[in-house]
């Protein structure tokens, strides 16, 4: 097999790897989708877990305040990452838009 075919053998397999991802990839609309839903919720479940927590430590009914405490900052942590990846999303959308045509 010399240079040239070998190349070409090459460039006919990342073609039809390109070709696969691209048939893959159709649905990945729908699947991002359910991904952001589903990370919507769970930052939706740790915020209210925070708020059991901290209603629970004011009250003087808590059991273990640690728990308590890593459940609070857990939320806190989610809710800053989820606002970072909406003002990344925000900012590419915006970089988007003044792409000219």
């Amino acid at each position: 097999m010399d240079f040239l075919s070998a190349i070409s053998q090459g460039s006919e397999v990342k073609n039809q790897s390109a070709i696969n991802n691209k048939n893959d990839n159709t649905n990945n609309g729908e699947d991002f989708f359910s991904v952001l839903k589903d990370t919507i919720d769970e930052v939706n479940k740790e915020q209210e877990n925070a708020e059991v927590a901290a209603a629970s430590i004011a009250t003087g009914s808590v059991k273990d305040l640690h728990q308590a405490a890593i459940a609070i900052d857990k939320a806190e942590i989610n809710m800053k990452l989820m606002l970072e990846v909406r003002n990344k999303a925000l900012n590419a959308y915006k970089d988007i838009l003044k792409t000219p045509v």
